[in-house]
């Protein structure tokens, strides 16, 4: 288990003993490793554990350090399968996957049912994400939070933030090609999603598929300020804005990202951290790990038939192994 102290008001240090008792009574040898202020602390330690032969790695945190865990496994040939313990603001990765939000231990628990699903990772330039990819405004919005104003504000700290940036909403020029067509001009925003849960809104992708390869790509093309908030209404309403003229939304495997040359280039919001800026170029890495889920919660319209898995063994053959 690799673990925030400082996530979810430092609710994981206290239930470290519990999770690794849960994670023994899987059948797993378990040990824990907690995160340091060093940059990129819980990706690098993924990678020496995967490197190792670990068959699991459960990663305890908030989306970002479930990111760098991620980003540590998904460059490697084999890969251990992950679970996920939700401790931080947004907790979107868990909500997709139906794991408790509230409590750590019920949160591992999960790994006693024993069913995972194989997710499909994003791949963006060099680095890897899990959840949503995004530029423009209010993909900004959740690194621009520091994390001590989230630790103290939980999710309303994000709605401080946002309300700060209304006054500057604007569109840019961006250059987009993607598998059935390609978008030149104005947009305030464009967004990748690879589950229905983005920043709290389960309506936003009202259509996703868990494994099927592909992300769900909506660009906003609109910058006024009475359409944005028409166009939320109509997500609240049952996911109506997928038809709406002033938005693209699609179903893509690849996205190119640029910009003209005498505009600035776009930050590039993976999973909720900043991840470089524009031009980048996006890929669907389907099924690419296996993560426990509460898969028996999650609408089966959802679930692709080759991404369920029951009953597998930790067992896990790594490279020095195959060698």
């Amino acid at each position: 288990m690799i673990y925030n102290p400082t996530a979810g008001s430092e609710a994981m240090k206290r239930s470290v003993a519990d999770i690794l008792n849960i994670m023994e009574e899987a059948g797993f040898e378990s040990s824990a490793f907690q995160t340091t202020p060093a940059p990129l602390s819980a990706q690098h330690e993924a990678t020496r554990v995967a490197q190792d032969g670990y068959a699991l790695v459960v990663a305890a945190g908030g989306d970002g350090t479930i990111n760098e865990v991620v980003n540590g496994i998904a460059g490697l040939k084999h890969r251990p399968r992950m679970a996920i313990i939700p401790a931080g603001t947004t907790n979107d990765y868990a909500r997709a996957l139906k794991i408790p939000r509230e409590d750590p231990v019920e949160a591992a628990k999960v790994i006693l049912k024993g069913k995972t699903l194989k997710m499909d990772i994003g791949k963006a330039n060099d680095k890897y994400f899990m959840n949503i990819a995004g530029g423009g405004f209010f993909t900004e919005l959740t690194y621009d939070v520091p994390s001590e104003f989230k630790s103290i504000f939980g999710y309303f700290a994000y709605l401080i933030k946002g309300a700060e940036m209304l006054p500057r909403i604007n569109s840019v020029p961006m250059q987009l090609k993607y598998d059935d067509g390609e978008y030149d001009g104005e947009a305030s925003m464009f967004l990748l999603g690879m589950t229905n849960s983005v920043g709290g809104f389960e309506q936003l992708v009202p259509d996703a598929y868990f494994g099927d390869g592909k992300f769900s790509l909506i660009v906003v093309k609109t910058a006024n300020m009475g359409d944005l908030l028409q166009l939320m209404a109509r997500v609240l309403n049952g996911g109506r804005h997928v038809n709406d003229p002033r938005i693209i939304y699609t179903k893509t495997q690849h996205l190119s990202v640029k910009t003209p040359s005498s505009q600035e280039p776009l930050k590039i919001n993976l999973d909720g951290e900043y991840g470089g800026d524009t031009p980048v170029d996006f890929v669907n890495l389907r099924q690419h790990i296996e993560m426990y889920a509460n898969v028996d919660a999650i609408p089966k319209k959802a679930l692709v038939d080759d991404s369920v898995q029951v009953g597998k063994t930790p067992a896990l053959t790594n490279e020095k192994d195959s060698e």
